[in-house]
């Protein structure tokens, strides 16, 4: 084949990723041309509301994915975060990207620090992984829903319309956003778990072409491919969708592969966390068992629970 078509959404950020796997192929196959189908996802569309409160899965990725379905693209690159667990049928991800920094980071135009915040301060953010966390840790924060695109958040901070916001540290890198910035601080994992998949892109391919798997196989990246794997099983055990209050972590250090996890009510009360190991060549149910650690202590109640609290006016009492 000499022509390859990427299908990606139409923000900068996923352009950024697109044409970053549009170069690697290109140097790995000289003999091939790369073009982007750019497209505007229904999570690009929709900016009232949190995505949290618009119902269905696969936002960002839908449309990507009909467009391979439809023979108009033969990859998709996604931000790996924003795809579902459930693959359509006739499309598989076949390599994920090494991951990068997972960081989540605190930006403000007024305070040092996620920890010089004063009481009531108002952060940013849609995420309710993230509400969570932050308000596990800091319940005096008034956190309020932030959508738009990078730029569009960015400048709602700059107006002084939130006292600080919480953003993947990996996108405004790429973007060479940080520096424009009074203050930054990336939030430890001890404050901030992030999603499945942060900080790494996926690749989906028709599952038929076999020609097109051989040629994403470069892109791939074994340690991040088993860690991820292991996340999205726990993800797709517990029945968690892509928006709600999970967090979850696997790395790997010295062949010993660790994963933690974290769920709530979106106000940080009734958190619940695990962390289980094992070693390389025993760790493929890991995913699996912290997912019925969590629901034998009520995992799922407190999901369900949360999807119902999420975004509401008044959030009940903290206990």
């Amino acid at each position: 084949m000499n022509k390859l078509v990427i299908a990606t959404r139409a923000s900068d950020l996923a352009l950024w990723q697109a044409y970053h796997v549009k170069d690697r192929i290109e140097e790995a196959f000289p003999n091939i041309t790369v073009e982007l189908n750019k497209i505007t996802s229904k999570g690009d569309k929709i900016l009232d509301k949190p995505l949290a409160l618009i119902g269905g899965k696969g936002h960002f990725t839908k449309e990507l994915e009909d467009e391979m379905l439809a023979g108009n693209a033969d990859i998709a690159v996604h931000s790996l975060k924003d795809v579902p667990t459930y693959m359509p049928e006739g499309l598989e991800l076949a390599a994920i990207t090494e991951r990068q920094d997972q960081s989540d980071v605190f930006l403000s135009h007024k305070y040092a620090s996620f920890h010089d915040l004063p009481k009531g301060s108002v952060v940013g953010t849609t995420s309710l992984r993230r509400r969570m966390q932050l308000l596990s840790v800091r319940p005096d924060l008034e956190v309020k829903d932030l959508r738009g695109n990078v730029n569009t958040r960015l400048r709602k901070l700059k107006e002084g319309q939130y006292d600080a916001i919480i953003l993947a540290y990996i996108g405004l890198d790429r973007l060479d956003l940080l520096k424009d910035i009074p203050f930054t601080e990336k939030l430890p994992l001890s404050i901030m778990i992030p999603p499945m998949g942060q900080a790494s892109l996926g690749i989906q391919i028709v599952s038929a072409n076999d020609k097109i798997r051989e040629i994403v196989r470069i892109l791939n990246d074994e340690d991040t491919f088993l860690c991820v794997k292991l996340e999205r099983d726990f993800v797709e055990a517990i029945g968690a969708g892509c928006s709600a209050p999970v967090a979850v972590n696997v790395t790997i250090e010295n062949d010993i592969v660790t994963i933690k996890s974290m769920i709530g009510y979106p106000d940080g009360s009734h958190i619940l966390e695990e962390k289980i190991g094992a070693s390389r060549t025993s760790c493929q149910s890991l995913g699996l068992l912290l997912a019925k650690r969590m629901m034998d202590r009520g995992a799922s109640k407190i999901l369900s629970k949360a999807e119902k609290m999420a975004f509401k006016e008044e959030m009940p009492q903290r206990i």
